[in-house]
This record gives C-alpha cells, sequence and structure tokens, in this order.
C-alpha cells in the first residue's frame, strides 16, 4: 500500500465525479475532534471552526462538479460519537454533501472491508486507515484489484438501502 497525505487525497477527489465514502466505526477516536466532541458531550456551545477546512473543501468539490457521498453504519441504540455526528451533518450537507446512514444490522448480508474507504467513482479506492483504537490515522491506495472491485460492490449495496440524513432524522 501506498500512504497518501491529505493533500494528495483532496487533489485526487478533485479530479473524480463522484467520491464516496463509507464510515463503519461507531466511534472514531481522532485528536482533533477532541476538543469539539468533549464541549458537545459537556452540552456546551461550538462555533465549529474546527470544521471550516473541510465544508470549504466540499464547496470545492462541489462547484467542480464532485459529488460528495457520505455514508455512515450506525449501531442502534446509537453511540454518543454517531449522535454527535448526526448533530454536526448539517454543516456537511449545506456545504454540498450528501449524507446517508445505515442501520448496521441492515448490512449483515454484505461483505464490508475491514477498513473505511472513499472509493473515487469506479476506478480509484482510498483506505481510511486508522489504528486500532482509532487515535492515528490517514489515507492508502491499495494494490489489490479484488478489494477496489469488492468496495465498488459494497458501495452500490449500502447506497441502495441507505436513508438519506433528514428521513434518517425524522
Amino acid at each position: 500500500m501506498e500512504a497518501l497525505t491529505y493533500e494528495d487525497f483532496k487533489a485526487l477527489a478533485l479530479t473524480h465525479g463522484r467520491a464516496f465514502h463509507l464510515e463503519q466505526r461507531d466511534t472514531y477516536n481522532v485528536e482533533s475532534e477532541d476538543e469539539p466532541f468533549g464541549r458537545w458531550l459537556d452540552g456546551e456551545p461550538d462555533d465549529y471552526a474546527w470544521h471550516a477546512e473541510w465544508a470549504s473543501f466540499v464547496r470545492q468539490a462541489a462547484a467542480a462538479g464532485v459529488r460528495i457521498q457520505r455514508l455512515r453504519l450506525a449501531s442502534v441504540p446509537h453511540t454518543d460519537y454517531i449522535r454527535w455526528g448526526l448533530d454536526v451533518s448539517p454543516l456537511n450537507i449545506k456545504a454540498g454533501e450528501d449524507i446517508r446512514y445505515l442501520p448496521r444490522h441492515l448490512t449483515s448480508d454484505i461483505d464490508l472491508p475491514q477498513e473505511d474507504f472513499w472509493l473515487l467513482d469506479d476506478d480509484l479506492l482510498i483506505l481510511s486507515v486508522f489504528s486500532p483504537d482509532g487515535r492515528t490515522g490517514g489515507f492508502a491506495l491499495p494494490s489489490s484489484p479484488g478489494l477496489l472491485r469488492q468496495c465498488i460492490k459494497v458501495r452500490d449495496q449500502v447506497w441502495q438501502r441507505a436513508i438519506p440524513y433528514a428521513e434518517y432524522t425524522a
């Protein structure tokens, strides 16, 4: 596998028409989210400054004609992290993302890969690789054509079953 920087990832995403992201964890533990997630847990207000860079990228991608789709698998009942994600999702949607949720129990017949991933159109797979504790992560280009085929199939299966954010939260 070849490691990618965040800047590499963004540059690649901007060269495609569709950027699909599958998030499979009920909890992430990345350092950059510690403070805003902690504020949310404590019921404190958030100015969302930590989110501005991602929202800017999504707006740039949307202006370039890239459809950014995010699907979050979610165990029910929801973890605090999933509930926080539901509260933050409108920021992503306003920027131009199409966010959908799928209860995990509806995926029992789907051969999910081990890692979260981004699929750019049908030809470029980028793994979102995290340490076992979720603390550190990054992007990687796998070299397996079989994994690419699996992720295309998974994307098509989960997206078909996914519930748009507005319906999921209604």
